[in-house]
């Protein structure tokens, strides 16, 4: 992967925790690392192949200006996310320096640094109660409305038998490919959030529900913690899993199994 590297863009804007800092502007210097493939820009000579990093420059200037924020976090992670919006980089490293910042001790410059990047995950979603089509269209709905996920593909929906010996109904399941610059971690809270809005409540494992959405794969990452495992433990013993995500992403390869879906 290629860099466009910013360095030093300095922008006048109103950004901190005390009144005065809201309305007396100050200076904040931005440093951007954005990791694109430019092969073919370079080849053929093409603005359009590549990162414009003038409008880049005007799009952080932007948001930098037009908003005013208590933390400096803020107004990095707005910035590294509006860039992912707003063209084709695949990680953007994004530094904000605030050099006249109120601190009383001496000191050369102070900053925050946020690193964001796209990455494919796959998802399994299913329900059991009431229109379980229509929670199914819901849920991948407000996926495609968060901000940092984009609804790539969506499988056929399938009707299975209960699993795990608890729930009663059977299930319409489908698996859908997004993808996201969020964290594993950041994607399962707004995966609860759709699912409680969609009416789940948790009451016993396996039970019948309005709304589940499971993550199956995050990019190639291997995660173990206490309420997130991925890949999702057992999905290649599960057929509601597996018959939706062999439509949709059959050479995908799985990190711990080594097979490609397909020979799953």
């Amino acid at each position: 992967m290629n860099t466009v590297k910013i360095r030093g863009l300095e922008v006048s804007a109103c950004h901190g925790v005390h009144d005065y800092e809201k309305v007396k502007p100050q200076r904040f210097v931005f440093d951007a690392d954005l990791e694109v493939d430019f092969y073919e820009a370079a080849k053929c000579d093409d603005l359009r192949k590549t990162v414009n990093y003038s409008a880049v420059c005007n799009l952080i200037a932007g948001i930098a200006t037009h908003n005013s924020f208590n933390l400096i976090e803020k107004l990095a992670y707005e910035c590294a996310f509006a860039v992912l919006d707003n063209s084709p980089v695949k990680r953007v490293t994004l530094t904000v320096f605030k050099p006249d910042a109120p601190v009383k001790q001496k000191f050369e410059n102070v900053g925050v640094t946020v690193e964001v990047s796209r990455q494919r995950a796959y998802l399994s979603l299913g329900s059991s109660m009431g229109d379980r089509k229509k929670y199914l269209d819901g849920g991948i709905e407000k996926l495609g409305k968060t901000r940092g996920i984009t609804v790539k593909k969506v499988s056929s929906y399938i009707n299975t038998r209960p699993y795990g010996g608890v729930a009663q109904n059977e299930f319409l399941n489908c698996a859908a490919e997004i993808e996201t610059y969020l964290t594993p971690r950041q994607l399962l809270d707004e995966i609860h959030r759709i699912e409680e809005e969609s009416g789940r409540v948790r009451k016993r494992r396996w039970d019948d529900r309005t709304l589940d959405i499971d993550i199956i794969f995050f990019g190639r990452e291997v995660i173990y913690e206490d309420d997130l495992t991925v890949p999702h433990p057992d999905y290649f013993r599960r057929d509601f899993v597996l018959a939706p995500l062999k439509e949709i992403a059959p050479e995908f390869f799985c990190p711990v199994q080594n097979k490609k879906i397909k020979d799953l």
